[in-house]
């Protein structure tokens, strides 16, 4: 028996000693240990190359702290903690009134007034009160707060919290929806020290630059967001002055108004949109239109803005092939309003807009800004292409109206043509067809049939468009329209100059090479 323990004792020792010669084998557990590495000394160690990039090696987790300040990934607590208190949380209270049988003003509660009041006499008058939540940022010691004109709009009471606590109710000293500015007002209490803002420059901020947002997002109170500026001068179709800042720092409903700082502390926007079908992507007003239009508010309480009498459109290659012009820059002038500062200037539909008073116009959305920032009475040189060479005009810019826009009424007359080349019938405009399309007493000739399939047709043109000018000569009838087509090279592109809507417009419109 004991000669049978002690054997089996051997072949226990000699299985354990098998295992530890062999270790832990790679094959047997799926385990991939990495191989133990001494580093070489001087004498040894070989100079350090770097690998092709098909032979690049794999990546080396670290676990280092991250780096702070401008160089690396900033810190934005001693930023915040400094610019918190300029930030206030705007509440808003507005009051929508309906009638005692549900029917709200103006949408079906006075026709059942009507009816039912000679019964039940005089219903009351309901109310529903709706509650807002926005930002703002304080600009001065004596109080005024800027916020967005949307946040504030049709407000009954404005109430403004501090960072400290503090409430305040306040005043709109002006707004202008034109760009979504408000100023507002608050009176401190005896004591209390407000802590206003710098304002920075839009016009000097560089795409990717680190920006952060301190806002009120969705009424969840003081909240921090950070990201970079992703874009400059986007437009989102919301305005003849649109020129947004587009950042990827996280903005909710809620932000709007706040403030967008860069990383000195510096205002340099005024967070207002976001885009509904993405995530990261939100637009703030640039701090250079928010101080000239602050400046009027507090002034005035309203804005003044320049006016020269045009309508303006983008330039295609097509239509700047067609004026002689190398490339697209600059605002191709479609309409000259009756009676304006450009008319007086001696301003054409035609004219491309290249600089004025002294200010490149690359984009058309570039000239209403340049524009309405110009007093009224400012004399200003304008310089416009025209003919296949540069004039410079003179005109003086005249005070906006409201709309900023002036209609001109023209008048017409003679028989329908036949389908042109193009593919386009036109005829004068008599008080039928006038009625027809709603053009009013109108010069050029009225689009009565587009030829499917036509070259008209692939350029847009449509029936009820006015036809004004071909090739920047007047069409006062049918017989100059057909004499204007006729004189222009098959497989050329003519320009035509329509009126749709109220507005005008070229349109490029290739003559085709093979007849109708």
């Amino acid at each position: 028996m004991k000669n049978k323990s002690l054997l089996l004792l051997a072949v226990v020792a000699v299985i354990f000693g098998f295992v530890l010669s062999r270790g832990f084998s790679t094959e047997e557990t799926g385990v991939r240990r990495p191989p133990v590495v001494s580093a070489p000394s001087h004498e040894d160690a070989e100079p350090v190359r770097e690998l092709p990039p098909e032979q690049s090696a794999p990546p080396v987790q670290t676990f280092s702290p991250p780096l702070q300040g401008r160089e690396g990934f900033p810190s934005f607590a001693d930023l915040v903690d400094r610019h918190k208190p300029s930030v206030v949380n705007i509440s808003t209270t507005t009051v929508t009134r309906f009638s005692g049988f549900g029917g709200f003003e103006g949408f079906g509660g006075d026709m059942f007034e009507q009816f039912f009041g000679d019964f039940f006499g005089q219903m009351p008058q309901r109310e529903y009160k709706n509650k807002g939540v926005g930002s703002g940022f304080i600009i001065d010691p004596g109080g005024h707060i800027v916020t967005n004109h949307h946040v504030v709009e049709k407000a009954e009471t404005i109430e403004v919290t501090l960072e400290n606590g503090s409430i305040y109710k306040a005043a709109v000293v002006g707004a202008d929806p034109k760009t979504d500015i408000a100023l507002l007002k608050i009176t401190p209490k005896r004591g209390e020290k407000l802590v206003p803002v710098r304002f920075g420059s839009s016009e000097n901020t560089r795409i990717g630059e680190w920006v952060f947002a301190i806002g009120n997002p969705l009424g969840f109170g003081y909240t921090v967001t950070a990201g970079i500026v992703s874009a400059k001068g986007r437009s989102l179709n919301m305005g003849a002055y649109d020129n947004f800042i587009q950042t990827d720092a996280p903005l909710n409903p809620g932000n709007s108004g706040g403030p967008l700082f860069n990383l000195d502390g510096l205002v340099i926007g005024v967070n207002t949109a976001i885009a509904s079908r993405g995530q990261g992507i939100g637009f703030s007003i640039p701090v250079d239109t928010v101080s000239v239009i602050v400046r009027q508010l507090k002034e005035k309480g309203f804005v003044v803005r320049g006016w020269i009498g045009v309508s303006i459109q983008n330039l295609t290659e097509e239509l700047a092939a067609g004026f002689g012009l190398k490339d697209t820059r600059g605002a191709l002038v479609s309409e000259v309003f009756s009676g304006g500062p450009a008319e007086r200037g001696g301003m054409r539909p035609g004219d491309v807009i290249l600089n004025f008073h002294g200010s490149e116009v690359k984009d058309p959305s570039e000239l209403p800004r340049i524009v309405a920032n110009l007093k009224p009475g400012t004399r200003a040189k304008v310089r416009v292409f025209r003919d296949g060479s540069e004039k410079t005009l003179n005109l003086t810019v005249a005070q906006m109206e409201d709309g900023g826009e002036r209609k001109v009424s023209r008048g017409g007359g003679e028989p329908a043509s036949e389908p042109s080349t193009v593919g386009v019938r036109v005829a004068s405009v008599d008080p039928g067809l006038a009625r027809r399309y709603g053009l009013g007493s109108q010069k050029g000739v009225v689009v009565i049939g587009v030829t499917r399939g036509s070259t008209a047709a692939e350029a847009g043109i449509k029936e009820g468009d006015l036809i004004l000018e071909v090739n920047g000569r007047e069409i006062a009838s049918p017989s100059e329209y057909t004499s204007a087509i006729g004189k222009i090279k098959k497989g050329d592109t003519a320009r035509f100059l329509i009126r749709r809507r109220g507005g005008n417009a070229f349109v490029p419109v290739r003559i085709p090479e093979n007849g109708r």
